[in-house]
């Protein structure tokens, strides 16, 4: 492979031709490489400095420049190669973001992959700042740089561009709410009977995340030695609800107490269960789930977060997200003195930076709490 540095008619920027043979046909091509080097001063020097950098790529990778595939092709079929390594609910989340995101911008644009340049990957980022947030962004060119990972290891080219752009800041979220002791009495009060009594409770007094809550088994249950274990998940995307038997990360699979007041609660849902049972023997659906309805159906996840929203219209309570009730849960273990420490084992946090960067808000209330009390110990001083 050889190559020269030139001008192209109407560009600001260097150009490189690279003069190479078609391994399928034997055939001599050419292929123009974009530089980021304009075409002024002494840049040519600069220039022919970055076509050794490219050459040394190119024949030490023995990059193939006659693979022509479409970028829009190659993403498509990545994502097909990566199904059988990656969960349902996983996959579909990757493909909506596909079909209906980066594939419509790229289509028009007819990039092969071989062409796909940092300035295509950054000008998909800028677009998608103008529609969404940065958090967004950055999700969506995860999932481009992932596929052209595969592009680099199968030597379709020598380097990832979507590592060569200017990364959008990651905005933390700060919208976090909780209830204090005595809104969560009240919500726990305005409950009593409701189809998610027992979600709420379980969410409240454990931190559940809601695909947790809603993927509890009965088989996860253990009477005697009053303690269960999180390894089952149900997850909703639309209206479809995929049911995994895993959980986010190692420690989320984890066994947990249980105190006479959960205990009381199960065995009150479980003689209910085997009550409905009788009544219903053909119509029952028993797939071993504890929060369902009557019938034995599992609750969907959207109609516990759907449901837990009009609980609190209907009560007059401050408008909380579901998963707020875990912020709840830990607010009401740091105030009852519980450490940062303690707070991250009962919410199964992989490292206690989760639990400080999460709930660093909390660890504020907490010291403002403090202030009052000892405040008002020492006012007669001031």
């Amino acid at each position: 492979m050889t190559g020269i540095v030139t001008a192209k008619s109407g560009r600001p920027n260097y150009y490189i031709i690279l003069d190479y043979t078609d391994e399928t046909t034997g055939e001599r091509k050419r292929k123009w490489v974009k530089t980021d080097i304009p075409i002024a001063g002494n840049n040519k020097r600069k220039a022919n400095e970055r076509l050794k950098e490219v050459l040394a790529e190119y024949d030490g990778q023995k990059i193939d420049l006659s693979k022509d595939i479409l970028f829009t092709v190659f993403i498509k079929e990545w994502l097909e190669n990566l199904k059988s390594s990656i969960a349902d609910s996983t996959y579909d989340a990757y493909k909506q973001v596909i079909d209906n995101q980066i594939i419509p911008f790229y289509e028009p644009k007819k990039l092969k992959v071989k062409d796909v340049t940092p300035l295509h990957i950054q000008q998909y980022v800028n677009h998608k700042l103008k529609s969404a947030s940065p958090n967004t962004a950055i999700k969506h060119l995860r999932n481009i740089s992932k596929c052209l990972d595969s592009a680099v290891k199968q030597n379709i080219i020598t380097f990832n561009p979507a590592k060569r752009i200017d990364m959008p800041k990651k905005v933390k979220y700060n919208g976090a709410k909780f209830y204090n002791e005595k809104q969560i009495d009240e919500l726990l009060s305005v409950v009593k009977g409701d189809i998610i009594e027992g979600i709420i409770l379980f969410s409240v007094f454990y931190g559940l995340r809601r695909s947790e809550v809603c993927g509890l088994k009965w088989s996860a249950i253990n009477f005697d030695t009053k303690t269960f274990e999180i390894k089952h998940t149900t997850v909703q995307r639309g209206t479809t609800i995929y049911k995994v038997d895993s959980t986010k990360n190692d420690s989320s699979n984890s066994s947990m107490p249980m105190p006479d007041i959960i205990i009381k609660m199960l065995k009150t849902l479980k003689a209910k269960q085997a009550q409905n049972k009788l009544l219903q023997p053909n119509d029952y659906i028993d797939e071993g789930y504890i929060f369902v309805r009557d019938n034995g159906q599992l609750i969907p996840p959207a109609y516990v977060s759907k449901h837990f929203k009009k609980i609190l219209e209907r009560n007059n309570l401050p408008p909380i997200r579901f998963h707020d009730l875990r912020h709840s849960s830990a607010s009401y273990l740091l105030y009852l003195g519980f450490s940062m420490k303690e707070i991250q084992t009962w919410l199964r946090h992989g490292d206690i930076g989760t639990t400080m960067n999460i709930y660093a808000h909390l660890d504020m209330s907490a010291k403002r709490n403090i202030a009052d009390t000892l405040n008002d110990k020492f006012q007669k001083f001031g």
